[in-house]
């Protein structure tokens, strides 16, 4: 995976360095989980914080830019939500307005938490976050061929996050060259599928290393799994970056609760991907700090089979190879082979290198 972080030395969001070597960055992915509530809101910032994410997002739009009166809900949506009504109707609930976000992205700083959020489909919404200076942009799968949009936030010259849900490879290269012909390289790209729950055989982490070889970005998973067995098997494979929706409650009412992780299952969610990265280390190979007490231990050295007078040859039947491995290394058998012995050794005893 080295090859597709070769760009993400400097890359950063807030305090937090992505990419090879440094820790996964979390997002807990609130989105319209506060349904439509500022106090909601609020709680889900605490709730993230508990858990131990980087970063909390939500999203920010203005119902009538993101879609017309006559678009019908998602099937998934329909599903979750056990509710059939134009998408506008359904958005116009979970909609925020421009000081709520001030005030969720103050009480992020408060809680020293970062503060993001999905600005959906317009100008206007990029605009609102630039103003409450945000360290990065996320966009959603449905923005991932709003090519005006991208151009348009490239030029802040900010972290942009892509989820690639419903994409094609063709379509994921539009939207990387796009962003860096506007002037920017900081591209974070996730693998995403847009259904939620994501079934297991639709999730697809390894294509997250065909983008990251193709594109030279850094990757990451938007994960709308179950549990965390997908998002783990994604930073073993190189995932920078790990986005996952968090709720307060599944039982409430909304299109995301129910593919969301309530706080506890977010804590025990966090934990399990921090556990991952203890478990990958650091991509050398050397003995640990454990290991190094038994080396002298079990480890081997030469020693005489059974008791050899000076003046013998060294042979198959009278050099032998045990522990401890505190004497000459076993590599010198062969070399001592045929050789004669400058002194008597008892049975077991270790050669030195005055035998050599």
């Amino acid at each position: 995976m080295e090859a597709g972080l070769c760009n993400m030395k400097t890359l950063r969001i807030g305090s937090k360095k992505i990419g090879t070597g440094h820790p996964v960055f979390i997002i807990a992915e609130a989105g319209v989980n506060h349904n439509g509530r500022l106090d909601l809101a609020l709680k889900l910032v605490d709730a993230a914080k508990a858990t131990g994410a980087d970063a909390v997002k939500f999203q920010n739009f203005k119902p009538e830019e993101v879609v017309t009166s006559k678009a019908r809900m998602a099937n998934y949506q329909k599903r979750n939500t056990g509710k059939d009504e134009s998408q506008l109707d359904m958005i116009r609930k979970f909609a925020l307005m421009p000081d709520d976000f001030k005030k969720i992205a103050n009480y992020c700083k408060k809680r020293r938490i970062i503060f993001l959020s999905t600005p959906h489909g317009s100008f206007d919404s990029v605009d609102l976050l630039q103003k409450l200076h945000v360290p990065a942009f996320k966009f959603g799968s449905a923005d991932l061929t709003n090519l005006p949009v991208l151009v348009y936030t490239a030029r802040f010259k900010k972290p942009m996050i892509i989820s690639t849900g419903m994409a094609n490879m063709a379509e994921i290269g539009e939207a990387v060259q796009t962003i860096r012909k506007a002037g920017n390289n900081k591209i974070v790209v996730l693998q995403c599928t847009t259904d939620y729950p994501t079934a297991p055989d639709e999730v697809n982490v390894r294509a997250m290393q065909t983008i990251a070889k193709r594109f030279k970005t850094a990757v990451g998973f938007s994960d709308h799994t179950k549990g965390s067995q997908a998002a783990v098997m994604a930073i073993t494979l190189g995932a920078a970056v790990i986005e996952k929706h968090l709720t307060l409650d599944r039982n409430m009412e909304g299109p995301d609760h129910k593919a969301s992780a309530d706080p506890q299952e977010f804590i025990e969610y966090v934990k399990a991907l921090r556990a991952v990265e203890v478990i990958l280390g650091i991509a050398q190979k050397g003995p640990t700090k454990s290991e190094k007490q038994y080396m002298s231990i079990v480890r081997k050295s030469l020693v005489a089979r059974h008791a050899i007078k000076k003046g013998e040859i060294f042979t198959k039947n009278n050099l032998a190879i045990k522990r401890p491995g505190t004497g000459l290394h076993p590599r010198l058998y062969f070399k001592l082979l045929g050789k004669k012995l400058k002194r008597d050794l008892a049975v077991d005893e270790m050669l030195s290198k005055r035998d050599l």
